[in-house]
């Protein structure tokens, strides 16, 4: 069931406003349709295959039920949904990443579906940059900053505001 877990350890924080030559960020990439994501590994848990996830009636179109992860009930999300992207039918290459957030100043689990994860890794904050004022497909307060590595860009969520309390509450 477990295909990885990741601890709280190691994990560095992006400085704000920094110059490129502070630590770097130690995060999970994942993958959301032809796009990389990144979550701090910090906030991650741990990384599911996916397994069956129980409707919620009447929740928000991004929530797609709920699941028992070893006795704790997690409310599990889709990414591509919260983020804008249209629904994908899942596949062998489906995960749950179960983060931890804030929700109201608590520690929450909540689980998001991503259509493969990648690999857990450094970004130097040399390769970060801030989020660009124009030409973002995603709003702009669930992206924490843009890294690149080689031609690809790396999208690195604000998890706590892809979250936020008020969008997690039914319609």
């Amino acid at each position: 069931m477990t295909v990885l877990s990741v601890t709280k350890t190691g994990a560095a924080a992006l400085q704000a406003g920094g110059d490129g030559g502070g630590p770097g960020l130690q995060v999970l990439t994942l993958g959301l349709a032809d796009e990389i994501f990144a979550i701090e590994t910090a906030r991650v848990r741990e990384v599911l295959d996916l397994m069956p996830i129980t409707r919620v009636p009447n929740s928000h179109p991004f929530i797609k039920g709920l699941i028992n992860v070893r006795g704790k009930v997690v409310t599990v999300t889709d990414l591509r949904v919260k983020f804008g992207m249209a629904p994908a039918e899942p596949t062998r290459d489906t995960r749950i990443v179960v983060t931890e957030v804030q929700i109201g100043g608590e520690p929450t689990l909540v689980g998001a579906l991503a259509d493969r994860v990648h690999e857990a890794t450094e970004l130097p904050a040399a390769v970060m940059e801030e989020v660009p004022k124009i030409g973002m497909r995603w709003r702009a307060e669930f992206i924490r900053a843009i890294g690149k590595r080689g031609d690809d860009f790396i999208i690195i969520a604000d998890i706590d505001q892809v979250f936020a309390a008020a969008d997690l509450i039914a319609p």
